[in-house]
């Protein structure tokens, strides 16, 4: 079965501010609503439901496609990036050639995610919101 047109849920840290921020660029372009958000840190997240723990969504991004499929890290920004209509994103982050940079880069990001959100994230959030009003 393809995955192409199927709805993906993408599991996010809503502690994170620059996973808020991803998050709340991603629902501003999700018009065909083929992206669903859960936060993990929230009563929605059911790790049994999910097969994914919080600690291991901590660890890495995890999304599901409505198949039950699981697919987590770099892998997950060009299925979100596709359903949130950003080609050029999408095509980027799917090439085969920059996967091991990208996986490498996003470990080292979901490592430190709060240490870079503390400096980062306050801004990139402020960014984020003042552009979705």
């Amino acid at each position: 079965m393809t995955h192409d047109l199927q709805k993906l849920t993408l599991y996010y840290d809503g502690a994170c501010p620059l996973c808020q921020a991803e998050i709340l660029f991603l629902t501003g372009r999700n018009q065909a609503g083929l992206l669903n958000f859960v936060d993990i840190n929230s009563d929605r997240f059911d790790p049994t439901v999910v097969g994914v723990s919080c600690e291991q969504a901590l660890a890495a991004m995890y999304g599901q496609y409505s198949d039950g499929v699981l697919i987590q890290g770099a892998a997950v920004f060009p299925e979100a990036y596709r359903r949130a209509n950003l080609p050029a994103l999408a095509w980027l982050f799917s090439r085969k050639d920059l996967q091991p940079f990208l996986q490498f880069g996003y470990q080292v990001f979901a490592k430190n995610r709060h240490a870079i959100s503390r400096v980062l994230g306050p801004g990139v959030l402020r960014l984020v919101k003042a552009r979705a009003k």
